[in-house]
């Protein structure tokens, strides 16, 4: 199979965990304590995988300037395109309580919060679709770090939807649509970079992982301090050691 639709194909298995939180969420009750304890578990995972595979690659292969210009470039265009979407009713788009805005509260809320996810979930494809450029398969703990840390996203995320009003309809809608956006920011990721310089893909991946992990400081830790509050910490290097387990496994 061509490593594009490999990437396509693995982008999309890991943005599927959104849609499987989803149904969770929209089927069942799951108490939100247990949802911030995943959600800082996943952070920790995340976090181990931008520090063990994502940026210790890029510095590997395109040097330090390089990678510090990419994470800072990335952070700022997180936080620049997240404000926008949060004065426009995405700012609690993980929460599972009442902080989520309603279109009642706010019109076009809904689109910013769907936009917002997607926002969350493309650098994190693009990053899995070019660890298979190497030509060594899919980075194992980079997929695993993903589909762990989506989980309780499209979990909590859905459950706040629900509360809200939202029918079923845009909540799946939502979701299966990331997930499809996934695959194809993955996809895409390698046909556009595949054959370009060790260099050009170290900044690009630079520049995903610095938004993956200012997404995850601005938007999983405060959801998860929110219910776990002093377990936070605790979960979250319990996520840590377990993917850095993965990467010395």
């Amino acid at each position: 199979m061509p490593i594009y639709l490999q990437a396509g194909l693995w982008g999309l298995v890991a943005g599927g965990t959104l849609v499987v939180g989803a149904a969770i969420a929209w089927f069942l009750h799951v108490p939100r304590v247990v949802v911030a304890a995943v959600m800082a578990f996943g952070s920790g995972v995340l976090f181990s995988a931008l520090a063990f595979d994502l940026v210790d690659e890029a510095e590997r292969s395109g040097g330090l300037p390089a990678t510090v210009v990419g994470l800072a470039a990335g952070a700022a265009a997180y936080v620049g395109a997240n404000t926008f979407l949060s004065r426009r009713g995405a700012a609690r788009r993980k929460s599972m309580g009442d902080e989520q805005a309603s279109e009642q509260d706010q019109a076009g809320s809904g689109t910013a919060i769907a936009v917002g996810a997607l926002l969350d979930g493309v650098p994190e494809s693009i990053v899995l679709g070019l660890s298979l450029l190497g030509g060594g398969g899919v980075g194992v703990p980079v997929l695993a770090a993903i589909a762990i840390s989506n989980l309780p996203e499209g979990l909590s995320s859905s459950a706040g939807m629900k509360r809200n009003g939202r029918s079923a309809r845009y909540v799946f809608g939502v979701w299966v649509s990331i997930a499809v956006a996934s695959g194809l920011a993955g996809l895409l990721g390698v046909l556009v970079l595949d054959g370009a310089s060790d260099s050009t893909v170290a900044v690009v991946t630079a520049v995903a992982a610095g938004a993956i992990l200012t997404m995850v400081t601005d938007t999983m830790i405060p959801e998860a301090v929110d219910r776990a509050h002093l377990w936070t910490g605790l979960i979250t290097t319990l996520g840590f050691i377990t993917a850095f387990a993965l990467t010395r496994a």
